[in-house]
């Protein structure tokens, strides 16, 4: 028998692993816990974020399956309600609003009960009605999930790409159509780089900045909503246009990246700033230092250290094979072609997820009717 858990769906009532978790239990369990097509499942006890989200359970595997004693089960009438329809609605903002302003306190978490759920008001068109609505949210529905795989499936062909282009496994063509040959340079890191050690000298920047393992170079008001600086900044270190910077300690959790959308900024004198030489492409680099020979190198570095540090001597020491230069510029060309696609889809996929909460606050409270043919009426 599989178990549905709270961590099987996420906050818009989808699925995100179809891999359930097995257990054994006995027929009273089975009986009293045992979903049907169509039902509901709403988690009644957790912290205020995840509270109140639901699912509809489809069985689309045909496997008997069980829900968690965290969640309550909604069986709806069908001639009255559809429930593709009523699970917009319970997902939908107003009602989590309702259940996290109902809900009853408790230091780690909070809980619902059958009553709150049985309070809920909300906009209740008739059948035919509920069902169009519901059609034309599942079609949003389905261009989100259909994104969300591209974005999935250009992830792993980049990360495919990048394991065959920085290993020299696959070659790339020259301008004359030419396959690269030859062999790839053997060097170490240090020999392409140079560190920065430039201060603010008369704290002539006032642009601080931090390092991010996700979002790269910020602010520290976008990270901690308010700046984290001392007054002085005179002694913090100067990072220009082109130049990379990387947490010491953090190293080993991405805290590594390129500056581009400023033109120069100061940051906290235990970072480490350096720049490429020119026989080294700026962006080849960048896509090295998230490659897994990279990750490897750097994973190596930290074992053994109290502190898991990787200062820039020990950065320096990494080996590395690296190509001529045009064909450095090649490789990195093929990999920002595959990120902006990446990006293209994501731009996609918050339109998608914008439009379909706008369809939701209007067609799930009344304030936009839908046109439901005869022949839909019946």
């Amino acid at each position: 028998t599989s178990i549905l858990r709270i961590s099987d769906f996420d906050n818009d009532g989808n699925l995100v692993t179809i891999d359930l978790q097995k257990v054994q239990l006995d027929n009273s369990e089975i009986e009293n816990y045992l979903l049907e097509e169509n039902d509901i499942v709403i988690n009644r006890v957790n912290s205020l974020t995840h509270l109140g989200k639901a699912i509809l359970w489809k069985n689309l595997n045909k496997i008997n399956t069980v829900y968690e004693s965290n969640m309550m089960r909604i069986q709806s009438d069908s001639s009255v309600i559809n429930p593709d329809y009523l699970i917009y609605i319970l997902n939908s903002k107003p009602s989590r609003n309702y259940f996290r302003t109902v809900a009853k306190r408790a230091v780690a978490q909070c809980s619902i009960n059958q009553q709150d759920i049985k309070s809920l008001i909300f906009f209740f068109p008739p059948l035919p009605e509920q069902t169009k609505i519901a059609q034309i949210l599942t079609t949003w529905d389905n261009a989100i999930r259909t994104t969300e795989q591209l974005i999935q499936n250009s992830e792993q062909q980049k990360q495919a790409l990048m394991q065959q282009l920085l290993t020299g496994k696959k070659r790339l063509f020259d301008e004359n159509g030419k396959r690269f040959s030859g062999e790839w340079e053997k060097v170490r890191l240090g020999d392409l780089l140079n560190e920065v050690k430039a201060r603010n000298q008369n704290d002539a920047i006032q642009r601080v900045l931090s390092v991010t393992n996700h979002s790269g170079f910020v602010l520290p008001e976008e990270q901690f909503s308010k700046r984290v600086a001392s007054e002085n900044v005179s002694n913090y270190k100067v990072v220009k246009q082109g130049q990379f910077a990387y947490n010491p300690s953090r190293l080993n959790v991405g805290s590594f990246t390129r500056l581009d959308k400023f033109s120069d900024g100061i940051l906290s004198p235990m970072y480490v700033v350096f720049a490429v030489k020119s026989s080294l492409n700026s962006d080849f680099f960048l896509y090295w230092m998230q490659s897994h020979e990279a990750k490897q190198r750097i994973k190596n570095s930290t074992q053994g250290s109290v502190r898991e540090s990787v200062g820039f001597d020990a950065l320096c020491s990494f080996p590395l094979r690296i190509p001529p230069l045009l064909e450095q510029q090649k490789i990195a060309a093929v990999l920002t072609a595959a990120d902006n696609e990446i990006d293209t889809l994501k731009q996609t996929l918050c339109r998608l997820k914008t439009e379909k909460q706008a369809l939701m606050q209007q067609l799930l409270t009344g304030k936009k009717r839908v046109f439901v043919a005869l022949d839909e009426q019946e």
